[in-house]
């Protein structure tokens, strides 16, 4: 069994599965936009969309355990940093482990051969690795996938039945949705951005654990498996704050937060905030994905009536907005910005599919302050964002 996601969803692949009660396991891949972008990185690589792929094994429609395709067993180590777990396996020990594609479920065993975790904890962490991945892969929309029938992923520990996963996961994924665009993925790294309105908001204790947890180095998602909280009770955690301003979300551990003085002052401001209002969700994972590695905090909206209230509360430096789409049309929505003294002087791009002398006219007539086509290449997306967040 094989296929795209677009023809049939993980949802349904689970499903079949576990109706037709089979041993094997699926390989998912997808490409992602957004997630462990590095400001400053490799300028080489900096544009590269990223490939994710995930597997789940499977003992007679029965979930087993599921690993991320690039295993690094951080993970693990994530989860053994919450039962306080000091004793690992030396790097000669685990360069002595059994080559295989499942190196995180062997070093997971090895750990509970050597009685350095018991049952207990290595079912919990099991469990947590299971949830996790299929967060993720029932928020996929696009990618492939393969299911291969076979012998089972041995020794087993316990099973999971999917319709019992599938059935609160999917829930919580339509949770998750509602937190956006104030917090759009589990590997964002939440920061103190106004510790003095936190001061004078909430308890001592309170600030102390944000301040902790909040450190630019530790994702929603390292946290979810520090606290073993599942990634939605944590995004519910922090959700007020974010939306206050008093934490600020990236997507880097070399970003600098916003830090807020006394005066109000913002120090250490990343290069720019960008807003894109483009009601195709593939134009704007590419746009975040262009700009993310720059420095910049992109933020993508495909609803044009929800974006124009969206973007008083977000205050970007500059906004890329689509000429042709549903409800709205971007002449509209830039006219509206135009008349609010808070928009009157942002940089407002108008992208489009056509090259016409009309339209430019037409963008100009609304108070568009340039243009840019469809499809447009890396470095002139990022050319025109320079140069009017330079002359700001």
């Amino acid at each position: 069994m094989q296929g795209n996601l677009n023809e049939i969803d993980i949802c349904s692949i689970l499903q079949l599965i576990e109706l037709g009660q089979r041993t094997g396991e699926l390989w998912v891949e997808a490409t992602s936009s957004h997630h462990h972008h590095k400001l400053g990185g490799d300028r080489a690589s900096k544009y590269c969309l990223k490939q994710q792929s995930w597997f789940v094994f499977f003992l007679n429609g029965q979930i087993i355990y599921c690993q991320e395709g690039e295993s690094s067993l951080s993970r693990i180590t994530d989860y053994l940093r919450h039962y306080r777990v000091e004793m690992r396996l030396t790097d000669k020990q685990i360069a002595s482990l059994p080559s295989t594609d499942t190196s995180e479920y062997t070093y997971l065993w090895a750990l509970l051969e050597r009685n350095i975790i018991n049952p207990k904890i290595a079912g919990s962490i099991i469990h947590g690795l299971v949830h996790e991945t299929l967060f993720d892969l029932l928020s996929l929309h696009q990618g492939n996938f393969i299911f291969h029938q076979g012998a089972a992923l041995a020794p087993q520990l316990n099973t999971f039945e999917i319709a019992a996963f599938v059935t609160k996961i999917t829930k919580q994924v339509q949770e998750w949705k509602q937190f956006y665009p104030h917090i759009q993925s589990p590997e964002q790294f939440p920061v103190l951005s106004d510790k003095v309105r936190l001061q004078s908001s909430l308890s001592e204790a309170t600030v102390n654990k944000l301040e902790h947890w909040a450190d630019g180095k530790t994702s929603l998602r390292q946290l979810a498996r520090y606290l073993n909280r599942d990634i939605l009770t944590v995004a519910k955690a922090i959700y007020p704050y974010v939306q206050q301003g008093w934490l600020q979300l990236v997507y880097s551990v070399t970003a600098k937060p916003e830090t807020q003085t006394a005066s109000g002052e913002l120090k250490g401001k990343h290069k720019g905030r960008i807003v894109s209002i483009d009601d195709a969700i593939a134009i704007g994972e590419t746009i975040n994905s262009i700009l993310q590695p720059q420095g910049y905090e992109a933020i993508a909206l495909t609803n044009p009536l929800e974006a124009l209230s969206l973007v008083f509360q977000l205050k970007p430096d500059l906004i890329l907005c689509d000429i042709a789409m549903p409800e709205l049309e971007g002449y509209e929505v830039c006219a509206m910005l135009r008349h609010s003294t808070a928009f009157r002087l942002i940089p407002i791009i108008m992208l489009t599919g056509k090259d016409g002398f009309i339209d430019r006219v037409k963008a100009s007539m609304v108070g568009a302050t340039d243009y840019l086509t469809k499809p447009f290449t890396d470095t002139e997306l990022l050319m025109l964002v320079e140069k009017y967040i330079n002359n700001q």
